[in-house]
């Protein structure tokens, strides 16, 4: 099993056992956690059910939270990006920790208002939010300090995009700079499809008003991996793979994740370490060094291409759904983990060596057009953890009300294994508007 535990850190040479990493000073003890979980999908699920293991928390809050994460949190019907009405609930609850899940809300700044009201929250400043929020900024910063990428241009006007794709060689890829629920990134196989997605991006405003990059298509198999960054204390966590297409065999439209899984065994002990020192940690000492240092997590979409590993994009927050495969396997307490963070002390990483297998169940048409309102039955009949990302409560049952509706997580030795005990657990889950992918892990499953 390939575990992260041993990296050498690139400017020091020293080899760091993050499986026992140097406390510094012992966390003091503190009273119990009241803990507010901003966000409401799949990835909040998981930090929830996390936070509801740790022997630090007392009370977990969730704002909006959903039908399945009121199962384990007191849920609380305000938006994720209304900072003020968040902050004013922090303080009026006693809430001694914030966690913020979607970039949205790290977008809207929510990270700055409570920093400037006294109050600890894990996540970055709206300043190091860039990273993900601006694909220009991202690009930029690591042209600036030399972290490996695809070659770029960044445009504003629809023409000159245009004139520079017709420069180069297909396909090519057209991201939106912004924010756009995942589906800001185009793959164009021709100039006609990449004619109509800069229209969208450029002239139709789709995702609101923008620039656009246009960069080179690179190949090689993708893979996340997220690390808990505080300033210049870089903790590796376990990597995972995404699975972006529809349907099996990688067919059908992007969507924003059909499952993914954790370990890589296509990833070597050097990839670890080069992605480690030359990316993960060379962009924290790069946000530094621009006056924005990174507070949180710190998620790297990279791939490992035949000329060695390049980022193809940065986020600023857990991954979903990374996030539903890697948190299980953490042994450690997460609220520590999370308290360390802010704070800026040090804490253990301990991980189950297990595999996990985590497989989405969508609802018909995803991520078209599609109805919400079907039950669903068979949910405590499963043999493994269920994270709920679209789901609502009625008539004292589960009914679907969104496009990713579950996320079936299990654990076995291999992940062979874990992907046959995933399609059986999926099996006892009934709803007639429900569809999955069932070769999730197939560039490591023989």
């Amino acid at each position: 099993m390939e575990i992260i535990n041993k990296v050498r850190h690139e400017m020091t040479g020293e080899i760091v056992d993050f499986s026992k990493v140097r406390k510094g000073a012992e966390i003091e003890a503190e009273k119990e956690l009241t803990v507010l979980v901003v966000g409401g999908g799949g990835r909040e699920h998981a930090i929830v059910d996390a936070l509801s293991r740790s022997k630090r928390v007392s009370k977990i809050f969730a704002a909006p939270g959903n039908a399945g994460i009121a199962e384990q949190a007191e849920c609380v019907p305000v938006k994720d990006t209304d900072v003020e009405t968040l902050l004013a609930f922090a303080k009026e609850n006693g809430v001694d920790l914030t966690v913020v899940g979607p970039e949205a809300a790290l977008a809207a700044g929510i990270v700055d208002r409570f920093q400037e009201e006294g109050l600890k929250i894990f996540g970055p400043t709206k300043a190091a939010t860039r990273i993900e929020s601006s694909k220009a900024f991202a690009k930029g910063l690591m042209k600036k300090y030399g972290i490996p990428t695809a070659e770029y241009e960044v445009f504003c006007d629809y023409q000159s995009a245009m004139d520079y794709v017709k420069s180069q060689s297909l396909p090519i890829v057209l991201k939106y700079d912004g924010l756009a629920a995942g589906k800001g990134v185009v793959i164009a196989e021709t100039v006609d499809e990449a004619e109509g997605a800069l229209k969208d991006m450029l002239l139709n405003d789709k995702f609101g008003h923008g620039e656009v990059v246009v960069e080179e298509h690179l190949t090689g198999p993708e893979f996340s991996f997220m690390c808990f960054v505080s300033g210049d204390r870089v903790y590796p966590m376990v990597m995972a793979q995404d699975h972006k297409r529809a349907f099996d065999g990688d067919k059908g439209p992007n969507t924003g994740g059909m499952g993914t899984y954790s370990p890589l065994p296509f990833i070597t002990k050097e990839d670890e370490e080069y992605a480690y020192n030359h990316i993960m940690c060379a962009t924290a000492h790069a946000m530094i060094a621009e006056g924005c240092p990174f507070c949180g997590v710190l998620y790297g979409g990279l791939m490992k291409t035949p000329k060695g590993i390049k980022v193809i994009e940065f986020n600023a927050r857990f991954g979903d759904p990374e996030t539903e495969v890697v948190l299980p396997r953490l042994k450690s307490d997460i609220a520590e983990v999370f308290m360390g963070v802010v704070k800026g002390t040090d804490f253990q990483l301990e991980w189950d060596e297990r595999a996990a297998m985590g497989i989405v169940l969508a609802s018909k048409g995803y991520p078209g057009d599609y109805q919400k309102g079907f039950p669903i039955e068979g949910i405590e009949d499963v043999d493994g953890t269920v994270y709920h990302m679209g789901t609502a409560k009625k008539d004292g049952g589960f009914v679907t009300n969104g496009g990713r509706v579950l996320f079936v997580t299990v654990m076995a030795d291999t992940l062979k294994e874990a992907r046959e005990k995933a399609n059986a657990e999926i099996a006892k889950i009934r709803c007639e508007n429900l569809f999955h992918r069932t070769d999730i892990g197939w560039q490591a499953i023989k």
